[in-house]
């Protein structure tokens, strides 16, 4: 037997409170270790019939070869196979007389064991055991953190900056460590050791050795699990956030709409006296929110997500490559639904799905006038409205013209319908615009 003392279990039980290795992985591997040094230093072409055998009070392990007891063995010529053709191993045999010369009181079919550890045996199993261990321990750090990750993913939780390795932040997220890259990250946010965030898990990524958990607090889905967190509503499904669009840090746009006639999907949101969206805001580091009213009308959906600029009139340009639609405004709301650096017209973009091209009231006219840009919308000779259907020798259908606002004072009632501002001259509490600011 060699002696290994009681550090062995002391490090096994700091590996277990540490990292979340099980204690019996590190043993396991050492006494693995252990059978394939023997297997190498005794040229060995089976270790079957060897056993590696550790005393955890003693701190001993050793090597010992397992032997049946028996009257005369077995013809070594003697081959077995089992159904699938194998050739099964032979079981080591020892005879009753040879094997009393070891233990006096053996019988027959007794399993004899023989410890055959070698006096010189501790520096080069120690060698072997250490690459195997740390082996073991990779493969068991691997099989944890992709189990955290199949827990977590998809989900917002806590984490805590262990440490800065360049631009990324290196967090603890339970058991496992996970890397917030600085594309993920809040432009906002100043990261230091220590302290606590609120992260989304968004992926793992197979770095050859131990996977690496990718989380964020810049993904849209963020928002999602932030607002079913704080918006009863969303959790019960009574109201559904049908999209996102967010510029992380700055300001995100969610189109919401209510399964249920009794619930506002707005109000919902804001919470009594926007107790809710300043929640909300506030998990967000201070982030503008907008809540928008979502339509199934492509037009009043384009119209609600780029409040608070009043809006002339929408046109659906039917280009076969991408959604794309034309909206006008007034000359003194351009620069208003454009938004500062493009950004309001770029999240509506995002949140509605189309390529918005805005244009005031002013370009349109020296451009060709409403009935050119009427004339680019306008369908195909054979467009045939949804739900109609016609056979050869009817009438041809009538174009639908795109779009359904046609003067600013329809449009001003439009956007207010889907605005926070009527929602402040309604209800209680009240909140200044449709943008919250924290």
């Amino acid at each position: 037997m060699i002696k290994v003392g009681p550090a062995l279990m002391e490090h096994a039980e700091q590996l277990e409170r540490e990292r979340g290795i099980p204690r019996d992985v590190v043993i396991s591997s050492l006494k693995e270790a252990m059978l394939a040094a023997y297997k190498r230093y005794a040229k060995l072409e089976s270790l079957t019939g060897y056993e590696c055998r550790l005393n955890e009070k003693s701190g001993e392990i050793g090597i010992y070869e397992l032997k049946r007891v028996v009257k005369e063995l077995s013809d070594p010529e003697a081959v077995e196979f089992d159904e699938e053709g194998e050739e099964i191993p032979r079981e080591p045999e020892i005879e009753l007389k040879e094997a009393r010369k070891i233990k006096p009181d053996v019988e027959l079919n007794d399993i004899l064991e023989i410890e055959v550890t070698p006096d010189e045996f501790g520096r080069i199993a120690a060698q072997s055991a250490k690459q195997v261990i740390t082996q073991r321990i990779r493969e068991a750090e691997k099989k944890l953190v992709q189990k955290e990750f199949e827990e977590k993913r998809g989900s917002v939780t806590t984490a805590i900056v262990q440490r800065i390795e360049g631009r990324n932040v290196i967090v603890n997220i339970g058991k496992s460590e996970a890397i917030l890259p600085p594309k993920e990250q809040l432009p906002s946010e100043y990261y230091r050791v220590g302290n606590k965030l609120r992260v989304y898990v968004l992926d793992l990524k197979d770095s050859g050795r131990v996977p690496q958990i990718i989380v964020s607090q810049a993904h849209a889905a963020m928002v999602k699990e932030v607002f079913e967190l704080e918006v009863p509503e969303i959790e019960d499904g009574l109201v559904e956030i049908k999209s996102i669009a967010r510029e992380a840090g700055y300001r995100t746009k969610v189109a919401v709409t209510s399964h249920d006639p009794d619930v506002d999907a707005q109000g919902a949101c804001i919470g009594t006296r926007g107790s809710r969206i300043q929640a909300i805001v506030n998990e967000l580091k201070n982030e503008k929110i907008d809540i928008i009213r979502w339509s199934p009308d492509p037009v009043e959906f384009i119209v609600n997500a780029l409040a608070p600029a009043k809006i002339i009139r929408v046109l659906i340009m039917h280009d076969p490559r991408q959604s794309r639609a034309l909206v006008i405004v007034p000359d003194d709301q351009l620069s208003l639904a454009i938004g500062r650096e493009g950004q309001n017209v770029r999240l509506a973009a995002k949140l509605t799905g189309f390529k918005l091209d805005i244009k005031s009231i002013g370009q349109v006219e020296q451009e060709g006038g409403m009935g050119y840009f009427e004339q680019m919308a306008a369908p195909p000779a054979d467009y045939i409205p949804e739900g109609q259907e016609f056979t050869e020798g009817e009438d041809q259908p009538v174009p639908v013209a795109a779009g359904e606002i046609h003067s600013e004072e329809e449009v001003h009632t439009e956007a207010d319908a889907g605005s926070l501002e009527t929602l402040e001259q309604d209800t209680e509490p009240s909140v200044e615009t449709e943008e919250v600011e924290g």
